[in-house]
């Protein structure tokens, strides 16, 4: 399956300030969200088959705000800013503005938060504060490993590896996979736990006798 039906559907809806300009808050929203650098517009673009769907974010004035896209009525792919630009030393929280905080912790339509690693520099500070804030609130995350092609197939098993027996130790609401938008390596698998947060499915596809 090269494109998926319902993530291929995602429109530009609005863009938010913080949660009182968000859409009514029910359904079901997954937020994308890591490090500047992390790969995550690209991620977004190859999990809805649509080459500029995020570069509707960088407009002036709407980088630093919530991104909502519509799949449909009910559901929602939702782009927050990254939070490279931060020093390390500040507490998650302050990473971002008060509203997208707010956002995380208290939009009760957020089933998960599908979060961005650079497969070549995983768990940066920054990451790990993120995984701890959301352990606290009890968010699921599920991990891109993004830019995999870069690394050979064994650096990428052993960095997989390593990542996941740190978050079955100390996280245990975080998946991981290894992701790569360049040549869509885990995209069946990041559409899987995109469904399964949205609680949608698919027909059973029928293949052709042989």
């Amino acid at each position: 399956m090269t494109q998926h039906p319902l993530y291929q559907k995602a429109v530009y809806l609005k863009s938010a300030p913080d949660i009182s300009h968000c859409p009514e808050d029910t359904g079901f929203e997954v937020a994308f969200a890591g490090r500047s650098n992390a790969g995550k517009s690209s991620a977004l673009n190859v999990i809805t088959s649509q080459k500029s769907l995020a570069r509707v974010s960088k407009t002036p004035g709407r980088t630093q705000m919530i991104n909502l896209f519509s799949l449909d009525e009910e559901r929602r792919l939702v782009d927050l800013p990254g939070y490279g630009f931060a020093k390390v030393n500040v507490h998650v929280k302050r990473l971002w503005e008060a509203g997208l905080a707010e956002y995380v912790e208290k939009r009760q339509a957020l089933k998960g938060l599908m979060m961005m690693m650079d497969s070549r520099h995983p768990m940066q500070p920054l990451d790990e504060m993120m995984l701890q804030w959301t352990a606290e609130i009890k968010v699921p995350v599920h991990i891109l490993l993004t830019k995999s092609d870069k690394l050979s197939r064994n650096q990428a098993s052993k960095t997989l590896f390593s990542l996941q027996s740190q978050l079955k130790k100390d996280y245990p609401h975080a998946s991981a996979q290894l992701f790569s938008s360049l040549n869509r390596q885990g995209l069946d698998q990041a559409w899987c736990k995109l469904d399964e947060w949205m609680e949608y499915s698919l027909e059973p596809v029928k293949q052709d006798s042989l």
